[in-house]
This record gives C-alpha cells, sequence and structure tokens, in this order.
C-alpha cells in the first residue's frame, strides 16, 4: 500500500476508536489540534485551487472531516461528563475565547452557529444546488459545442475526449457537492444537540455525582461545554466556508487572490470616489476625523497608484505587441503547418457563411456530424475530420469539395432559394431559374420562398440549400472513402475488434496479413460501396483463406462472397423480382483467357477492339435497365467478377458487378440481356 493510502485509512480508523474507546485528555489536545489544521488545509486548498476539479475528491472530503469531528465531540462529551477535563484545548477555548465569562462565551457560541448554519451553510446549499442544475442543463450545448470544433478542424480526436470527459466530471463533482454540503448542516445541528445534551448532563453529574452546588456546577461544565462545542465549530466553519469557495468560484485559470483584489481594487475611480466620501464623513460628521481623513487619503493614494500601474501596463502591452509582430516578419516562415493535407475539405464563398454560423442560425455543422455518423453505420468506417472555411476567391454562392488537398466537385447554390426537382411525374412547369443538382447532376429550378408549398402540392422534391450541400458532401464522401481509409484507420479497426475476439486477431494479425494487406481488402470493399462494418464476419473469412493465398484481390472475392446476405439486401429489394443482365460465358473464358498473372498482380490483354465491343455490347444493354428505371446490374461467374469490374470500372462508375455466388439463394432474378463481344 502507498503512504498516502495508509495515512488516509489511519485518519478514518481513528475517528471510529475514539467513538468507542475512552481518549486520554493530552492525546485529545493532539486530535483537536490537528482537526484545526486539517481545516485551515482544506479552506486555503479551495481558495488557491486553479480549477473546481482540482479538488475533484471534496464531497469525500466533507464526508471524513465530519467523521473526524463527530468523533472529536463524543471523546470530548466523555471526558467531560466523566472527569470533568477534556484538556487543555477545550479549558482555552472555554475559558479564553468566552473571556471567562459565562454568558459571553455562550452568545459568542450562539453567533459562531447562527452564522455557520443559517449564512454559509445555507448559502452554500443553495448554490451548489443551483449550479448542479445548470451543469447538467448545459452539458447537452457543450457537447455540441465539442462536436461543432472537432468538425472544424479546431482540435483533435484527443482534445475533444479530453474536453468530453471533463464536461462528465464536472457533472459528476457538482452533482456530488449538492449532497455533500448536506454533511456541513448535518454537523451543524449535530454540534447544538451535543452542546444541549453536555450542558444537561454536565451539570446533572456534578450535582448528584460530585455533590457539587448547582451555580458551581453551571459555571464549570456549561464553560467546558462551550470551549467544547468552540474547538468543534471553528473547524466546522472553516470547511463550511471552504465548500461556499468551492461552488462559487467563478475564475478557473487566474489565481484567487489576484483575481480578487484585482476585481474588487483595480478600477482607479471608483477607489478616487470612495476615498472621497470617506474623508467627507471624517470631517462632516462627528466620525473620528483622523481615522477616516487616513483611510480617505489611503484610498486616493492606492487609485492613484493602480492608475499609473495600469498606464504603465497597457503601454508595455503594445511595445510588446509591436515587437512580436516584428519578430514574427523576422522570422522565416514556419512551413511545417503548410504540409499538412486535410483529408475532405469544404470551402465555400461568402455568401454561404451564414449557413455555417450558429450565431445566424446556420445548421451545416451539424450536419456534417450527421453525415459522419451517417456513413458509419452505412459502410462501418470512420470518416475522417471535414474541414469548413470559407473563401474569398470563390463566387460568393460557390463552394467546393476538396479530397487530400484536390479538389474533386464543386457546386453553386442561391442562399434564399429552394432547389425544385421534377421526380419525372409532374406535369406542370413551375418557374424559377434553371440549374442542374451538384450530386447526381439532375435538372431542377430554383424556387423563392414563396413558391415552394405550390411546388410541393405539385408533385416537385424540394430542397434547402443546406440538404443540397449535405447530400452532395455525403455522396462525395462515399465515392472516395476507399482512398480515405488509411492504415491508422485499419489498426484502430482492428483494435476495437481484438476487445471481443483476441483469438480471431492473434490468428490474422499479423501472422497470415500485415495492416497493409488488410487495408487494400477492406478498400476494395468500399470502393463498390460494401460496407466493411462486419468485421467479424470479414476478419474470419481472411483468416481463413490467407494461409493458401495472400493475393488482396483473390481475398476480396472470398469476402464478398461471406458478405452475400448484405451484397443482396443492397442490390436486391427482398420479395421483388429484379431485372439484371448477364455476360456470355464465351465472353467470360475469353476474360480469363487473356489474365495474364504478374509478382506485383493480375491483368487483363484484352485486344482493344474487342474491349471497345464489350463497353459497347455494355452499354446496350445497361440502357434497357436505366430505361425500365432500373439500376445496371450485371451477373457474373465467380472467378471473372473483379476482372470484368476492373475492365469497366473507368467506363461506367455507377455499373453494379455481382456474381452468382454473392446473391443470396432466395433472391428471385430476371435476366434482360446479355452481355456479348
Amino acid at each position: 500500500m502507498k503512504k498516502a493510502d495508509i495515512a488516509v485509512a489511519a485518519y478514518i480508523l481513528a475517528a471510529f476508536i475514539m467513538m468507542i474507546v475512552p481518549v486520554p485528555n493530552q492525546l485529545l489536545d493532539v486530535l483537536l489540534a490537528c482537526n484545526i489544521a486539517i481545516a485551515f488545509t482544506v479552506m486555503f486548498g479551495t481558495m488557491f485551487s486553479k480549477e473546481v476539479l482540482d479538488l475533484s475528491f471534496f464531497p469525500t472530503i466533507l464526508l471524513f472531516t465530519t467523521i473526524f469531528r463527530i468523533a472529536l465531540n463524543i471523546s470530548s462529551t466523555r471526558l467531560i461528563l466523566t472527569t470533568g477535563d477534556p484538556g487543555q484545548v477545550v479549558a482555552t477555548f472555554g475559558s479564553y475565547v468566552g473571556g471567562g465569562d459565562l454568558i459571553v462565551g455562550i452568545i459568542v457560541f450562539i453567533i459562531l452557529l447562527l452564522v455557520q448554519f443559517m449564512v454559509i451553510n445555507k448559502g452554500s446549499e443553495r448554490v451548489a444546488e443551483v449550479t448542479a442544475r445548470f451543469t447538467l442543463d448545459a452539458m447537452p450545448g457543450k457537447q455540441m459545442a465539442i462536436d461543432a470544433d472537432l468538425n472544424t478542424g479546431a482540435i483533435t480526436d484527443a482534445e475533444a475526449k479530453i474536453r468530453r470527459d471533463k464536461i462528465q466530471e464536472e457533472a459528476n463533482f457538482f452533482g456530488s457537492m449538492d449532497g455533500a454540503v448536506k454533511y456541513v448542516k448535518g454537523d451543524a445541528v449535530a454540534g447544538l444537540i451535543i452542546t444541549a445534551v453536555n450542558v444537561v448532563g454536565g451539570i446533572a453529574m456534578g450535582v448528584l455525582r460530585q455533590n457539587m452546588e448547582f451555580s458551581a456546577a453551571l459555571d464549570k461544565y456549561v464553560i467546558l461545554t462551550i470551549g467544547d462545542g468552540l474547538v468543534s465549530q471553528i473547524p466546522s466553519l472553516l470547511i463550511s466556508l471552504s465548500t461556499g469557495i468551492l461552488v462559487t468560484k467563478g475564475s478557473k485559470d487566474a489565481d484567487f487572490g489576484s483575481t480578487l483584489i484585482s476585481q474588487l481594487f483595480g478600477i482607479p475611480k471608483v477607489l478616487y470616489i470612495v476615498g472621497a466620501i470617506i474623508a467627507g464623513l471624517g470631517i462632516v460628521t462627528p466620525l473620528p476625523d483622523i481615522i477616516f481623513l487616513a483611510l480617505g487619503l489611503a484610498l486616493i493614494v492606492t487609485g492613484r497608484m493602480i492608475a499609473g500601474t495600469i498606464e504603465t501596463a497597457q503601454i508595455e502591452s503594445e511595445v510588446g505587441a509591436e515587437e512580436a509582430a516584428a519578430e514574427e516578419i523576422r522570422q522565416p516562415e514556419n512551413v511545417n503547418s503548410l504540409l499538412q493535407v486535410d483529408p475532405i475539405e469544404l470551402e465555400f464563398g461568402y455568401g454561404i457563411i451564414p449557413l455555417a454560423d450558429v450565431n445566424q442560425g446556420g445548421d451545416l455543422l451539424d450536419r456534417v456530424v450527421m453525415i459522419r455518423r451517417q456513413i458509419a453505420l452505412e459502410l462501418g468506417t470512420v470518416v475522417p475530420i471535414i474541414r469548413l472555411r470559407d473563401n474569398i476567391q470563390l463566387n460568393p454562392n460557390q463552394y467546393i469539395i476538396k479530397i487530400k488537398g484536390i479538389q474533386v466537385s464543386e457546386g453553386e447554390i442561391l442562399f434564399d432559394h429552394y432547389m425544385a426537382m421534377n421526380p419525372g411525374y409532374v406535369e406542370e412547369e413551375i418557374t424559377g431559374i434553371p440549374t442542374f443538382e451538384p450530386s447526381f447532376h439532375l435538372p431542377a429550378i430554383w424556387i423563392t420562398e414563396g413558391q415552394r408549398e405550390r411546388a410541393e402540392s405539385m408533385g416537385y422534391t424540394v430542397v434547402d440549400p443546406p440538404s443540397i450541400i449535405a447530400t452532395h458532401l455525403t455522396e462525395i464522401i462515399r465515392q472516395y472513402i476507399s482512398e480515405l481509409l488509411t492504415r491508422q484507420d485499419v489498426q484502430n479497426l482492428i483494435n476495437n475488434i481484438k476487445e471481443t475476439n483476441p483469438s480471431l486477431v492473434d490468428e490474422l494479425y499479423p501472422k497470415l496479413l500485415g495492416i497493409g494487406e488488410i487495408q487494400k481488402v477492406l478498400q476494395n470493399l468500399l470502393k463498390e460501396g460494401i460496407s466493411i462494418r462486419d468485421l467479424l464476419t470479414i476478419f474470419e473469412t481472411l483468416a481463413d483463406y490467407a494461409a493458401t493465398t495472400r493475393d488482396t484481390d483473390i481475398l476480396t472475392e472470398y469476402v464478398r462472397q461471406s458478405l452475400k446476405r448484405a451484397i443482396s439486401s443492397k442490390f436486391f429489394p427482398a420479395n421483388e423480382t429484379t431485372s439484371v443482365v448477364t455476360l456470355d460465358p464465351k465472353l467470360e473464358q475469353e476474360i480469363m483467357g487473356s489474365v495474364k498473372q504478374t509478382e506485383t498482380g493480375a491483368y487483363l490483354t484484352l485486344d482493344p477492339e474487342k474491349t471497345k465491343a464489350i463497353m459497347k455490347s455494355v452499354g446496350s444493354e445497361t440502357d434497357k435497365l436505366e430505361s425500365l428505371g432500373k439500376n445496371p446490374i450485371i451477373i457474373t461467374s465467380p472467378i471473372v467478377r473483379m476482372y470484368f469490374k476492373r475492365l469497366t470500372e473507368d467506363y461506367y462508375k455507377d455499373l453494379v458487378v455481382v456474381s452468382y455466388n454473392e446473391i443470396d439463394s432466395n433472391i428471385e432474378l430476371q435476366s434482360v440481356g446479355m452481355v456479348t463481344a
């Protein structure tokens, strides 16, 4: 055990021993002195702590100190009633603090008790209750602010985690303080009851057991009881004051004393006015003129000194700022920050800034958060930070999307308009500004707010500007998500699944496959829109086949076959016959015959004219599906699928190529054509 653990355990154990075992008056003096020292330590600790969380165990400290004070009360009460000699500390507090007078001692004790019970305790209890309530109510807003900073790139994932943990710790702390304040309040009530019992019991012991006169017994035991009450209530008052200081602290980062003095005496004008008033009272009224005139003059002089200090600080600050600016100019440019490339960037003109500004009612940041969550649920991978920034070089209503620093798409919106799109069955036209929807390049019309309701009643699909940008950004991320999956992302996925399936991960990585090979398989899946969320099935399949081949393309095909239920549900609706196009078996044999294997992978050696004929046939057959309103899907044999997909991906990016082994047995298909050469 650590020394600190032993010390805390001994502190609590001593309290319980004092409740049961009689304590000699000399030892009681030592313990009472320690109790006073601990109370001062707690008070000054709360005063000079930078943040409330620096004393996150304060509710526990309250409980421990309360138990210790009650144990001391019990020990001193036992000595007062049995021997009449509770030690020098109690006797000194009773005679010295009360001035040796019974009535004065009683009055001082009652005043201390009232101050603690009605002023400090009551105020601290209310402040702790309100602070706990407001802290809990503010948690959702603080968490949203953290998400917004994270998505704009202002903070990193690690910083966001630290800030979330801090918010949770603050909520837990103030919730605990709301209840812990009751300890101090109960301690004051217990002190009052113990004092009353001591008075009655002491007089009874003196009169009945020691044959003392009533007045002598009253004088002796009441003074001892007052001393006992004072020696316990003064530390209790210090702890109550510490509680009030902690729950009312406003500054989290500044030093307590400096901040308090600067805020109270930091305005020279205030000191001038107060000094003049105090001096005037000394001159006009019968108040002691020497005292009031001296105090007023001291305040005026202090105000002048502070004014001089403020002027000097301002001059030094201006000079320091100029020197820093000059030094920055003289320094060579720090190019390290320029080497960083953001994975995803959304840049927009100044006309779109209100959509991203929360203060102007914009919700684009919230939509970015939802995009990351949507992609994570849909594809099973974490989207990197999406950095939003304005760009004055763009047109006011223009925005561009960059992947790894390179522009891949752009769009233009009208801030105060809506985009209306004809789903295909609306015959009546609506007036507006012709345009194209940026995500799928469909014809659309910009309409005003007044036309929105009419367009919706006619059957048009009406979308607001933030939704247009969010949809466009989502489609771009889906298109490039395979490029955005890094080795570090794969390592994080491996670590996550290792928590629940350590034996599987130990078998697969790094014994059978390296992290780069696993990354390649996952990228192949994401490239064709296949979710990698079911990592358990993916890793199980890789572990089964990686012992026989380390070709990532072949491993990808095995994984796709194990994910056939997911692939079927994505491309083939249940309880519905899906129209597809098949591949001519002769063409499949020609493709396989043109496959050449190398150390770096396989490639096709088809004749260019042959490739051109195949692409022409693919185009004519998929046009049949699109004319029926169906997605272009081609079914091939398992061994040909990846080569045919590689052949067509540069010509038909949206073409879905699926092998027979990737289709669930309950799916109904209807062939409407065949690709030939």
